[in-house]
């Protein structure tokens, strides 16, 4: 019996370790160590209907015996609700990488960019421009802009500017371990990249704005509603 405690509690620490909340006032974070907890990207459900929302996503493990830990949106999206982009899951491509620098919106902000995963559990962020170079990618999202890229803010932003949402992206640790957040408040670019750059991370992508929307237990969030497109999830 003691054994068995032992060894219970030494499963429990390590899913503290892997999976850690990082508390801020303006903006929720957590970060998620890949190597001892996989993420994996949602769409559409079994039968090929979207998902939709956090919510619906909630129930879908759960309908599976499994417990949803982490969610969030990512990445922009067309009326359908399909991935506007690359997209990426389990190994298979749904969508093919955008490559064209104009655009109307965020998605076109240069430089954009990728969130994804390769074949050895390696989570990376990387510009659109040298995402064509990955080779054994499990899971991938397109988005843009990229906040952060080689520890610099996107130049494209200003310090100080009134264009303020609710904003959710993803940036790389110098550890490897993947930074997710989303802001409780309406933030601007600039502020949303320092968060990221002041962390740590060389490389941070901007996922979405003004819908969007986490489930972060820890961190008092369950936002389960919306009309989402793809969803990064850390389901055990």
């Amino acid at each position: 019996m003691r054994a068995r405690l032992l060894l219970l509690a030494a499963l429990f620490a390590g899913l503290l370790l892997a999976f850690r909340s990082a508390p801020n006032e303006r903006i929720a974070s957590v970060i998620v160590d890949l190597r001892a907890t996989p993420i994996v990207l949602f769409n559409k459900d079994d039968s090929g209907r979207a998902i939709g929302n956090i919510g619906r996503l909630k129930a879908l493990v759960e309908a599976r015996g499994q417990h949803l830990r982490f969610a969030m949106n990512g990445g922009m999206y067309m009326e359908d609700l399909s991935p506007l982009g690359l997209y990426v899951e389990n190994g298979k491509q749904l969508r093919k990488l955008i490559t064209r620098t104009e655009g109307y919106g965020n998605f076109y902000m240069q430089p954009n960019g990728v969130f994804g995963v390769d074949s050895t559990g390696r989570a990376f962020v990387v510009t659109t421009a040298a995402y064509a170079a990955r080779k054994g990618v499990r899971q991938a999202t397109q988005s843009g802009p990229m906040l952060v890229v080689d520890g610099a803010i996107n130049t494209a932003f200003k310090q100080g500017s009134t264009n303020v949402h609710i904003r959710n992206g993803v940036g790389i640790l110098p550890d490897g371990t993947a930074l997710f957040a989303i802001s409780r408040e309406p933030v601007n670019l600039y502020d949303f990249a320092a968060f990221f750059r002041d962390k740590g991370c060389a490389n941070a992508l901007f996922l979405d704005g003004a819908i969007s929307k986490a489930y972060m237990p820890e961190q008092g969030l369950r936002q389960l509603d919306g009309a989402l497109g793809p969803l990064i999830a850390v389901v055990e």
